[in-house]
């Protein structure tokens, strides 16, 4: 089973993927936000045969959606049309500042996209 992990960002969107196991959560991307952010991750779920898809979903301190959460639904509605793939949330509390922590890189957002897909696989590898 292959999985790609997913850190939906306004500007940037950070992409991981599985090993065939679905144990191991590697960097894959960074692609920019925009118009053609669908059919890029669409093309990356082929090419990299993908089973399932883990999207981070963005809730605040006590719990409550952060403002980008609408965001990300309407991003997970148009990948379910373009892939036909199940998706899965998976709470991505803080990973951009953990990925920051054993980073010299600016930018982090394939790095996040592992740890929400490493944090899916070890509570559902069980």
């Amino acid at each position: 089973m292959r999985y790609l992990g997913i850190d939906f960002g306004v500007k940037r969107i950070g992409v991981a993927v599985s090993d065939d196991g679905g144990m191991l959560a590697f960097p894959k991307v960074i692609i920019e936000n925009s118009g053609a952010a669908t059919s890029e991750v669409a093309a990356i779920v082929a090419e990299e045969k993908i089973d399932e898809i883990v999207l981070g979903y963005s809730a605040n301190l006590s719990g409550a959606d952060n403002p980008v959460q609408e965001k990300i639904e309407e991003f997970k509605k148009s990948l379910i049309e373009a892939c036909g793939k199940p998706i899965h949330f998976e709470k991505e509390f803080l990973t951009s500042f953990e990925a920051r922590r054993y980073s010299t890189s600016e930018r982090v957002d394939d790095s996040a996209a592992a740890l929400i897909l490493q944090r899916y696989l070890d509570r559902t590898k069980k």
